[in-house]
């Protein structure tokens, strides 16, 4: 298995596999860059089909950590962590405690916190082991909240750019994804007075939203085929891809997933398109944002963290206006903000 020649691995200073027998942990924890600060970046369990599959999720997010950190204006570094298995069957306490050997190993150059199917109680366990964890509960606590309003943020910043307005009485929302960040964005969006159409693997997750926030449930495919102003992916990433692209009608794509874009030249695909795309790093930052505020020197405050929370939404018009102005996807203007902050500092 190839590492060093992936075009995900963009020179990582550190790649790091675990394993631990007793537990029967398998992990690998990236480290992309630690310019600006230690690496921080939330750890995912996930079943993967074959080691390959891991190794390419976590370089790809944990570079995605580098770059939204430093757009996010954070004093953190870029990294993430992956615990491979299906997290209905091999979580113990024992397993995320062998994880949090393997944290506190690195000495301080990367902290964990949670992320898909870790919750801060599984992060409470490698605290037993290491200090170098963060989104505790009874400190900053679940991020989730933080990041639906961001994203939520990062919607009304497109309609604003795109329509001159924020008015969602009439603007339809197609949400793919129902997991605790996109309930949140839900709420946001049905107060705000938008349609909202919703498709989940978890029919549970569907029937609550439906149920709380009158949402109209679709197929898990006929998602992209809706007649919406906006899509928002909110599961896992690269779902804007060939084959989904001629499909969307929505003018904006927005949402909380992480690696939207399938490839890196499907932003160009979109702008050609019309379509406006919210770059995810930039919009799904509020989280970690959050969770930042669990370091300041003065001690948490939520208050704090929501008014940069609210950043989200100067820095995606920023985005917005230089992508126009000079004729070039909003990833690659992200990008380019990210490489200059990370290059000169904060």
């Amino acid at each position: 298995m190839a590492v060093f020649n992936q075009a995900e691995f963009d020179n990582h200073e550190q790649v790091v596999f675990c394993s631990d027998e007793a537990s029967g942990l398998k992990a690998i924890i990236a480290v992309h860059n630690t310019n600006l600060g230690p690496a921080v970046g939330g750890c995912r369990m996930w079943d993967y089909a074959k080691d390959e599959d891991a190794v390419y999720d976590v370089l790809r997010l944990s570079k995605g950590m580098t770059y939204k950190n430093a757009v996010a204006r954070l004093p953190f570094g870029g990294g993430k962590s992956v615990i491979i298995g299906d997290a209905k069957k091999i979580k113990t306490e024992q397993l995320f405690c062998a994880f949090g050997r393997q944290l506190e190993r690195l000495n301080g150059s990367y902290y964990s916190a949670e992320d898909v199917n870790i919750t801060c109680d599984d992060v409470a366990l490698m605290n037993k082991e290491t200090n170098y964890v963060l989104g505790l509960e009874g400190k900053s606590g679940n991020p989730s909240p933080f990041t639906a309003y961001g994203t939520f943020l990062g919607i009304k910043a497109a309609l604003q750019h795109q329509r001159g307005h924020q008015d969602f009485s009439a603007i339809k929302v197609a949400v793919q994804g129902l997991g605790a960040v996109a309930y949140g964005l839900c709420k946001h969006l049905a107060e705000a007075g938008a349609q909202l159409f919703v498709t989940d693997i978890n029919q549970d997750a569907v029937e609550r939203v439906v149920n709380d926030f009158g949402a109209t449930p679709v197929g898990i495919d006929e998602i992209y085929d809706l007649d919406v102003d906006v899509y928002a992916p909110c599961a896992l990433g690269a779902t804007v891809n060939d084959e989904t692209i001629p499909r969307l009608k929505a003018t904006i794509i927005a949402g909380c997933a992480n690696n939207q874009l399938a490839q890196s030249r499907h932003g160009e695909v979109i702008r050609e398109k019309g379509v406006l795309y919210a770059p995810d790093y930039v919009i799904n930052a509020g989280g970690i944002i959050n969770v930042y505020y669990e370091t300041a020197p003065q001690g948490y405050s939520a208050a704090a963290s929501n008014k940069h929370v609210e950043g989200i939404y100067d820095t995606l018009t920023e985005i917005f206006a230089r992508s126009e102005k000079e004729q070039k996807s909003t990833h690659l203007i992200a990008d380019e903000l990210a490489q200059e902050i990370i290059k000169n500092g904060l």
